[in-house]
């Protein structure tokens, strides 16, 4: 599976974002809705379908000792999530806080899972992104 791009959502009162539905009935089909939601690096949440999140934690879990501070980011704040009856994730609030999640929520696909961004961070880190310059790898790309 592979997921791009992406709409704003609102995230509700309780902390609840609901999965648009071009990857909804998917994710439902596939994978029974369950899904694991962790903190990035980059300050935004990931949320894996739980085949691909158990697949990146077996290659986490097998990182060597002296990266045992990424394995308590990723496996430590991991925590499984289901798609409700009403297409919703509860985002856990020590999650929601750690990302900044309060309002506008950017729900990207970003090829085998997807990122939740607060919008005004989103934007910040985009144009911070932008401004440092295309890396050469890109700037070289030829699409076929």
């Amino acid at each position: 599976m592979v997921f791009r791009g992406g709409p704003v959502l609102t995230l509700d009162g309780k902390g609840r974002i609901t999965v648009p539905a071009r990857w909804r009935d998917v994710l439902v089909a596939t994978v029974q809705g369950q899904l694991v939601v962790v903190k990035n690096p980059d300050r935004c949440l990931s949320l894996y379908p739980l085949p691909v999140w158990e697949q990146f934690e077996s290659s986490v879990l097998s990182l060597p000792v002296e990266d045992e501070a990424w394995r308590r980011i990723f496996v430590g704040s991991a925590t499984d999530v289901e798609i409700d009856s009403a297409s919703r994730v509860l985002i856990p609030p020590e999650l929601r806080a750690w990302a900044g999640l309060e309002r506008e929520v950017k729900f990207m696909g970003v090829g085998p899972n997807f990122e939740l961004w607060d919008m005004a961070r989103y934007e910040a880190r985009e144009a911070e992104v932008i401004a440092r310059g295309r890396p050469e790898a890109l700037r070289t790309l030829v699409i076929r």
